[in-house]
């Protein structure tokens, strides 16, 4: 299975649309508990930092400044290890006591709330982190700053990120994973879909869609088109029998009048009558052909001749077509030109193939002017047949392929209307698909074997 098809398959997509949805859903979740984590504990810091600048101010309203700096003293001398920070300034922001010798960088915010770097000079280990404190004015002009080093509420919090960015990451990995397996697995069944209706289409209309045991969606599917491929399979069938049935019972009673016609003019010496009868049996040779090329495209819509197919250099046999109709080219005026480039072979029968090609070679020399212009060539698996004569008008390029469909131009020259089909039923049982196009002027027959090869 082609990776670029798999990408390409709605499943797929639709995998990638709940992915999204789901990692969106566990985004939010994530933050949410980030929220309320992190959140949380940053909370809990400020309720800690406010609770010891109450009791501080309490202690100064109380005992005035020195009972505040023996408070103050006695805490940093009983935890000096502790990442509580303590700062007491004057008005001028001079350093008057505390673990901090300096007062921090910065304007300090309306809400009293700072937060600020821990340099070198500033924090007994010599690690700058980052801190946290809340500015208290005491009476007499003195500023009270009182807060914590917040190194590791910080590595908590970037821990919980990296743990929800991999959580993250995971869902995701895992739910491409999921989605992929789950779109191949989907992508299978479509496919065993899709090569039994291209096997139909070319003509094996015995081809079912398999069913598998598990009575899903699918087998359920796969069971009704099957059920309607019986149907018309049964359709099909009653149709090409009759029409089968036709041209084999009257093709003998035929044959017999065409004999009896050509025995009763050897018989009459008379002008008038002979000519008469040579115009009964053009005719009885006509209804002949045309029965004969029924038989024959049924015969290739079968699907039986693909099992005689052998390996086919098609510039060999485009040369034999051409020099066959060389001589009725030159009777008109026209010219044949061959441009055969060299191509690998392909897989096919060769009489059905030189058949196709000189309906189409028969085509353009009926159609193309005197003195006309006509080029067979050949582009690695694709053949062409343009000539320059009137063309057919776009909106009948399809209908020209149907049998016994001619133009309205058409109908005063010979021909039963059968030569495109049969070409069109030889290029369905190669695997060939074929184009008109305009040629400005002139019709240009493209069949490309490219499928085939591919």
């Amino acid at each position: 299975m082609q990776t670029p098809r798999l990408f390409h398959s709605s499943t797929f997509r639709l995998a990638l649309l709940y992915m999204a949805l789901f990692s969106t859903s566990v985004l939010l979740l994530l933050g949410f508990i980030y929220w309320s984590t992190a959140g949380y504990m940053v909370r809990q810091t400020d309720a800690t930092i406010e609770a010891e600048v109450v009791g501080l101010a309490e202690r100064y309203d109380s005992t005035g400044l020195p009972g505040l700096t023996a408070l103050i003293s006695e805490r940093m001398a009983r935890e000096p290890g502790s990442p509580v920070l303590y700062l007491l300034a004057d008005r001028n922001f001079k350093p008057l006591l505390g673990n901090l010798n300096r007062w921090p960088k910065g304007i300090e915010p309306k809400t009293g709330w700072l937060s600020f770097r821990l340099e070198d000079e500033n924090h007994p280990t010599g690690k700058d982190h980052p801190a946290r404190a809340r500015l208290f004015n005491l009476r007499g002009g003195f500023h009270l700053l009182v807060g914590r080093d917040v190194h590791e509420l910080e590595k908590i919090q970037q821990l919980i990120v990296s743990t929800l960015a991999w959580g993250l990451a995971i869902t995701v990995v895992l739910a491409l994973l999921g989605g992929t397996m789950l779109s191949r697995r989907f992508l299978r069944r479509i496919e065993s879909i899709n090569d039994t209706c291209r096997e139909i289409i070319y003509g094996d209309l015995s081809r079912r869609i398999p069913v598998r045991s598990a009575d899903d969606d699918f087998d359920q599917l796969a069971g009704n088109l099957n059920n309607m491929l019986d149907q018309i399979e049964g359709l099909m069938a009653g149709v090409r029998q009759v029409s089968d049935n036709i041209a084999h019972d009257l093709r003998t009673p035929l044959a017999r009048l065409r004999n009896r016609l050509e025995t009763l003019r050897k018989q009459v010496t008379e002008e008038g009558p002979r000519e008469l009868l040579d115009q009964a049996a053009a005719e009885a040779d006509g209804l002949l052909a045309t029965f004969k090329a029924l038989l024959r495209i049924s015969q290739i819509e079968s699907g039986s001749r693909r099992a005689g197919f052998t390996e086919i250099d098609l510039t060999d046999l485009l040369q034999d077509v051409t020099e066959l109709y060389e001589p009725l080219a030159e009777e008109k005026g026209q010219h044949i030109e061959l441009d055969l480039a060299g191509g690998e072979p392909i897989r096919g029968d060769r009489d059905l193939l030189f058949q196709a090609f000189a309906n189409l070679l028969d085509n353009a020399i009926k159609y193309t002017p005197q003195n006309g212009r006509i080029q067979v060539g050949r582009a690695g698996v694709q053949i062409s047949v343009a000539d320059n004569g009137p063309g057919i008008p776009a909106d009948a390029r399809d209908k020209v392929f149907q049998r016994f469909y001619r133009l309205e131009s058409c109908r005063s020259t010979p021909g039963n209307g059968l030569g495109l089909s049969l070409v069109a039923a030889v290029a369905n049982l190669h695997n060939a698909r074929i184009q008109l196009e305009d040629n400005a002027p002139g019709l240009r027959v493209t069949m490309n074997f490219a499928e085939q090869n591919g």
